[in-house]
């Protein structure tokens, strides 16, 4: 029908576009779809996640005609900061987040500021670099309310005015670290995605820490005007709960993460919401959760009302290599075997899609469990088989081997092949090892937090991806933990910032210089408090505080009593030794282009319908090395226009706009800053904007604080 229409378009002189929105509204009706997606109230476009919008005044026709409708600076930018909000538009309110997690209502049609939040204005210190996705809009007759998330609190404000809602909660918010089963002040826990809406329920995940210790993940839904706690499902099984056996018998007493950071989906004609999980902390050594430790890298299918497990999928068995589901689930209508399907695709990191029967979690496509590499790691139990599913084929290589080394420059070719042969490197499921092991896709993936969008008028599924391998490599952990400020950072910081302070930007930063951008205040609040993934430290006595902030700040290694090594109760002989890229000397990707890729799958067929590299280097293009690819971070949008729209690219800072059949690119634009976050498009007063996210800071490109709109000009 596609093909159809857009030579009939050609030959004739028709609006192709307007062929093409009735082509999308056709075949709506055929697979069962509901009403066309004309706004952008919920995080993603609409409560299934498709990102996916039925407006056509934008279309292939006009779309090198676009121009910058308006620009609002947030005046929030710092060192390093982000912006990954993707706005809703309601009301002709447009609500986002800004790189120090205020909450801002715009006018959707001049972005002009009608009123601005800061959770931080009674904070005795200042919260550290944090991320927000988005916010969450529910009404209720006059009741219109913003749920917004900082920190470990939840707030509730006024859609109209931005002012608290008193009776939400205490005073206006709520703390999330309540109603965990753990004490509260020793618990870590916010949310970047937002939750999702229903009927009077707000479900929520969270983001914890990815080492010990750490907040259990459990999937809670709040009532939307007290605030209380209508249910909970525990992630890590309590005992008597399904799942339980795949755990130590006490693992959820002390076990954190198995979280939902990633977001949701929500079919509201079926009462079900679909709820993607990460791994078991400690992310990468598992001695001390033996097992498949079910709920972990699981995709939950839940009863909104109740929280009530129908069905479930898990996708790693005993994690060990961070393959946390990196976005919510596509709710998608599909043509599988003559008949019309409701679906739930699934994008990972490792680069595959998943795609079941939305009802019975019956997959469409055939998975193969197949036996993978033990460990050979002290302590370590690996699973004997993992699962792959075999179509749609991976969206991203799966092995790096010695023919796939970067030619960028010989120098660059034989530094990398060197390393690479002191190295594991056997594709997915080799287990992490004290020589080190390359995990490619990395552990950005593959896909990631942006998502994929769905067009329901052809069955494509796009997605962006990136092709970086990581090194990961055990490292025994030290004996003494906790006599100088400086065994207390390696034992309790070096997995995630290094043992040089140096970090892994942009997730985990450097601490050389924190005595620059912090107060020790500031530190020792950040310590006892955590922030996201960094656990909180609150158990630490005032003396190993004091010495672990001298040690970060001066370098001076002060001595303290003993401290505890943790809650947990088996000793824990490895860690990692960081985030380590695996990067040529100049610190481009050691592998050969493409370094990203924008993906179409067909998930009719199981097939991909188009690849092309995506993003480029722009020291590098000068020099002619063209259309590499590059790491990108943010998902699409596909809309009846026939325009598939992705800023993302971490290095360039361009937003883009292609033909959503064949990838062809038709426009293109620089932003203030790189657009790493999933755009929005929406309708005001009859004219159609395009807005995205310019917050950049990622791999130490600058940081922006601009949300930047597009339309056509108005004539």
């Amino acid at each position: 029908m596609r093909t159809l229409f857009r030579r009939t378009g050609v030959e004739t002189g028709f609006d192709t576009a307007r062929i093409s929105a009735c082509a999308t509204l056709i075949c709506a009706a055929v697979l069962g779809a509901a009403e066309p997606y004309r706004d952008w109230a919920v995080y993603g476009g609409g409560a299934e996640s498709i990102r996916y919008s039925a407006l056509t005044q934008i279309n292939r026709g006009n779309v090198a005609r676009l121009e910058v409708a308006w620009t609002y600076d947030t005046g929030d930018v710092f060192p390093d900061s982000e912006m990954e909000c993707n706005p809703i538009v309601v009301n002709g309110l447009l609500y986002a987040t800004t790189p120090k997690l205020r909450l801002i209502a715009l006018d959707a049609a001049t972005g002009s500021l009608r009123w601005s939040f800061d959770p931080r204005q009674n904070e005795r210190a200042a919260f550290g670099k944090a991320r927000n996705r988005g916010v969450t809009y529910w009404a209720d007759g006059g009741e219109q309310r913003i749920f917004f998330v900082a920190s470990h609190w939840l707030y509730a404000l006024d859609a109209r005015t931005g002012a608290i809602v008193k009776n939400f909660g205490e005073d206006g918010r709520v703390d999330l670290r309540q109603g965990l089963g753990r004490p509260p002040e020793e618990m870590s826990i916010s949310a970047t995605s937002p939750g999702i809406v229903y009927k009077d329920l707000l479900i929520l995940g969270s983001i914890v820490s990815e080492t010990l210790p750490a907040s259990p993940g459990d999937i809670r839904a709040y009532d939307t005007r007290t605030g209380k706690i209508r249910w909970t499902f525990h992630t890590i099984p309590h005992p008597g709960e399904a799942g339980y056996e795949t755990w130590p018998k006490d693992a959820w007493r002390y076990i954190g993460g198995v979280n939902n950071w990633a977001g949701m989906s929500l079919d509201e004609k079926r009462g079900l919401v679909f709820v993607p999980t990460g791994s078991a902390s400690f992310d990468f050594y598992g001695s001390n959760r033996k097992g498949d430790d079910l709920f972990a890298n699981t995709l939950l299918a839940l009863k909104a009302e109740t929280g009530e497990r129908v069905w479930h999928f898990q996708a790693v068995h005993h994690d060990l290599w961070d393959r946390d589901f990196p976005a919510p689930p596509n709710l998608v209508t599909v043509r599988h075997e003559g008949r019309a399907v409701d679906a739930v695709a699934q994008i990972t990191k490792s680069g595959h899609v998943f795609l079941f029967d939305r009802a019975t979690g019956q997959p469409l496509f055939p998975i193969e469990e197949r036996s993978v590499p033990a460990t050979e790691v002290d302590g370590e139990a690996t699973a004997a088989r993992q699962p792959l599913p075999l179509k749609p084929p991976p969206f991203a290589r799966q092995i790096f081997t010695g023919d796939m080394v970067t030619n960028r420059t010989p120098e660059a070719h034989a530094a990398t092949l060197a390393r690479l042969r002191q190295v594991r490197s056997a594709g997915q499921f080799v287990p992490p090892s004290l020589e080190g092991t390359v995990v490619f896709p990395g552990f950005d993936g593959g896909a990631e937090w942006g998502g994929a969008a769905f067009d329901p008028a052809s069955g494509l599924l796009y997605v962006n991806a990136n092709e970086m391998p990581w090194i990961l490599r055990l490292v025994e952990s030290p004996r003494d933990h906790g006599t100088s400020g400086r065994s207390l950072y390696i034992s309790r910081c070096a997995g995630c910032h290094r043992q040089d302070r140096r970090g892994s930007p942009p997730e985990f930063p450097s601490l050389a210089d924190i005595a620059a951008s912090r107060t020790r205040e500031q530190i020792a609040a950040m310590i006892h408090d955590g922030s996201g993934r960094m656990p909180a430290f609150a158990q630490l006595p005032p003396d190993a505080v004091a010495a672990l902030i001298a040690y970060l700040t001066t370098g001076e290694d002060l001595a303290v009593s003993g401290v505890a090594r943790g809650p947990w109760p088996i000793e824990q002989k490895y860690r990692h030794d960081g985030y380590n890229k695996f990067l040529d000397p100049d610190g481009y990707p050691a592998v050969e282009p493409p370094w990203g890729t924008l993906n179409a799958i067909d998930l009719n067929k199981g097939e991909i319908a188009w690849k092309i590299p995506f993003g480029e280097y722009p020291e590098l293009a000068a020099k002619g090395l063209r259309h590499t690819g590059s790491e990108n971070y943010g998902g699409p949008v596909v809309t009846a226009g026939g325009l598939l729209f992705i800023a993302a690219t971490n290095h360039d800072r361009k937003f883009h706009a292609f033909d959503k059949t064949t990838g062809e690119l038709l426009w293109e634009t620089t932003l203030p800053a790189a657009g790493n976050a999933t755009p929005a498009t929406y309708e005001v007063d009859g004219r159609q904007f395009v807005v995205v996210a310019a917050g950049g800071g990622k791999s130490g490109a600058p940081s922006g604080g601009s949300y930047v709109a597009f339309a056509l000009p108005k004539n």
